[in-house]
């Protein structure tokens, strides 16, 4: 593993951040199809992503989530909350959609993917320590 003078361990900081990029994207390409399904385009799912992608950056500033990336409750949970905060804030912002049902199926589902891929890694974690 690659380390930093910190001790702080880069790959699976980088690893998760590409992670949560990628879930986070995945969600709005999901919201983007479900919503204009004769429109899907990489500039459209892009310009559905980018509020969210923005908040998840600062939610992974703001938590100081490089620091244990895999952790599902001292970082899983902070980034999840900055990204559908920051990303329904800037949403407003920009005159787009933030309908409460929006709002709702956002956070759930945001949850399951940020907070759950961690919850899912802890626990292969924990189970091959117990193999060893």
């Amino acid at each position: 593993m690659d380390k930093t003078e910190t001790g702080v361990t880069v790959r699976p900081a980088v690893i998760a951040l590409l992670t949560d990029a990628a879930l986070v994207t995945l969600f709005a390409g999901v919201g983007f199809a479900t919503h204009s399904p004769d429109a899907v385009s990489v500039w459209g799912i892009a310009m559905t992503a980018w509020p969210f992608l923005v908040a998840l950056a600062v939610g992974w500033v703001v938590s100081v989530a490089w620091r244990a990336p895999l952790a599902p409750l001292r970082t899983g949970v902070p980034v999840w909350l900055v990204t559908v905060g920051g990303g329904m804030l800037l949403r407003l912002l920009l005159g787009q959609g933030t309908a409460l049902p929006f709002v709702i199926i956002a956070t759930v589902t945001l949850l399951v993917l940020l907070v759950g891929w961690r919850l899912v890694a802890a626990a292969v974690r924990r189970a091959r320590a117990r193999a060893r």
